[in-house]
């Protein structure tokens, strides 16, 4: 699938790596000439200069044939007005939305965005639902496509601490993308990287997986 991630800060650079690593094409849009300087380093040719919020840029990004935009901007707005873009102007099948502010979420529904993903209740679900110690987290669904982003953090005694990844017995779909290791340095997954106590690992899962793919990561040694 061709997917196009407006907005290249931490999420966007994070979500970019994650659907990299899950073999998707994606063109990641970013305004800041700064900013794309770093992205470039960390991503490649894969990072394109442009407002993802006008026609012009979506049009060179070619997002006539995306499948597939997700806004992930620190500004709702710019989020709202990507999404209507892509959607209207270029036909794009399917458009996701970052929210900052969760009293934005209805009128994004009403203007017909897809799917939204609101920090705030992510964070909110974790204060209010019952829990595992070490909590497997999705921080981005892709309802139509039946995958989950999520996050886990390994804990110190887990079984997993120490093999390399090509020796993980992932649940079927599931791909690690992401190590975010204690000193927050972030580490695309490659076969032989190993785990260690306290890495943080991003994934690519059906949700009907998520529960087996804690286990795996999460389970005492």
């Amino acid at each position: 699938m061709y997917m196009i991630v407006v907005g290249g800060g931490k999420v966007g650079l994070a979500l970019t790596q994650a659907l990299l690593a899950s073999g998707h094409e994606v063109l990641c849009l970013e305004i800041d000439p700064h900013r794309c300087g770093v992205l470039t380093e960390e991503l490649g040719s894969v990072v394109f200069r442009g407002d993802g919020c006008e026609a012009a840029t979506l049009d060179e990004a070619g997002a006539a044939r995306a499948d597939v935009l997700l806004a992930v901007t620190g500004d709702d707005e710019d989020n709202l007005v990507a999404c209507q873009v892509a959607k209207h102007r270029f036909k794009v099948g399917r458009t996701i939305a970052r929210i900052n502010n969760p009293k934005n979420k209805t009128i994004f529904q009403l203007l017909g965005v897809d799917a939204t993903v609101n920090s705030t209740e992510i964070i909110m679900a974790q204060i209010t639902q019952e829990l595992p110690v070490h909590p497997l987290v999705a921080l981005l669904s892709f309802s139509g496509m039946g995958l989950d982003l999520v996050h886990v953090e390994i804990p110190p005694d887990a079984r997993v601490i120490g093999q390399k990844l090509s020796d993980l017995s992932l649940p079927s779909g599931s791909t690690i993308a992401l190590i975010i290791e204690a000193d927050k340095t972030v580490r695309l997954a490659t076969p032989d990287l190993a785990l260690r106590g306290l890495d943080e690992v991003v994934a690519v899962t059906h949700p009907e997986n998520e529960d087996a793919l804690r286990e795996i990561l999460t389970s005492p040694a």
